[in-house]
């Protein structure tokens, strides 16, 4: 556990995807009621500038594309399965942060945007206005990209994995996973210059991710339910240590400080601590 999740680590969301759908809830109900007051959702940079500091915010609203209501709802359900698995394998902190800096990268994003235009295509602007040319393309700042880096991070982390396309066909998350990473380079490739601004921001939180973590990662669904049943045994035991390395012996008793992890590698329930977790021989 680093420093920053024991000081921060209360302040996180739990069932993070579920808040995320309330939010899209709240929006489809905008857009039936009210579908005007959509203009004043978008993260808008031009307009934030310019006062209109609740789109940094509101932006989270706009659902995804509601024209085909049924497909919205499995797009929904698929993603808040996604998030919830990982949400249970990371924790709650790192999820949360893992989904709030995409969005953070998101609104950093549009105002590089922004300074792009004025600094390399200013003519762009000038043919409509700046009101009514980041208004036609602030919608491409939204959630998309935020949701589908949680399916990469759900591949990197289960990449074996399987799933059934279109209800039919059985395929290996990772699989999935390296055919929407080709489209994205395609669509980054073939996209004009503000969608890819759109893209590389919101997806920046996936590129951390994967840099950070690659080497440990890895989880298969055996392994999750052996360390949750390691996890709910360790709750039964009163007066046992929850954390115990597996070659030195230390605790979290011995130093606070300490971190540990299950080595996804071995053969059984052998957590290690930070200084053994890449230097152990695996048990097979």
């Amino acid at each position: 556990m680093s420093n920053f999740e024991k000081k921060f680590g209360k302040y996180a969301i739990k069932n993070l995807s579920l808040t995320l759908i309330m939010c899209y809830a709240a929006g489809y109900l905008i857009e039936m009621v009210l579908p005007g007051l959509f203009y004043f959702l978008t993260l808008n940079p031009y307009a934030i500038i310019h006062g209109q500091v609740w789109r940094l915010v509101t932006w989270i609203l706009i659902p995804p594309d509601s024209s085909n209501l049924f497909f919205v709802l499995l797009m929904l359900y698929f993603y808040y399965s996604l998030g919830t698995s990982l949400e249970r394998t990371w924790g709650t902190y790192r999820y949360n942060v893992y989904i709030f800096s995409g969005m953070l990268f998101t609104i950093i994003g549009s105002f590089l945007m922004m300074g792009y235009c004025y600094l390399v295509r200013p003519a762009d602007m000038v043919a409509y206005g700046p009101s009514v040319f980041f208004s036609a393309v602030s919608p491409l700042f939204s959630t998309y990209y935020v949701n589908m880096s949680i399916f990469l991070a759900f591949a990197a982390t289960f990449p074996e994995v399987q799933v059934l396309l279109m209800f039919i066909i059985p395929i290996k998350v990772k699989v999935l996973g390296i055919i929407y990473g080709v489209m994205l380079i395609a669509n980054f490739i073939q996209g004009s210059a503000y969608s890819r601004f759109a893209m590389a921001a919101s997806l920046f939180n996936f590129v951390v991710f994967w840099i950070t973590s690659k080497n440990h990662i890895h989880m298969s669904p055996k392994q999750v339910k052996r360390r949750q049943e390691y996890r709910r045994e360790v709750k039964r035991n009163t007066g046992v240590t929850k954390h115990k390395c597996a070659i030195c012996g230390r605790t979290e008793l011995d130093s606070p400080d300490l971190e540990f992890r299950f080595c996804s590698k071995c053969n059984g329930n052998y957590e290690y601590c930070q200084e053994h977790l890449f230097t152990h021989q695996h048990v097979k």
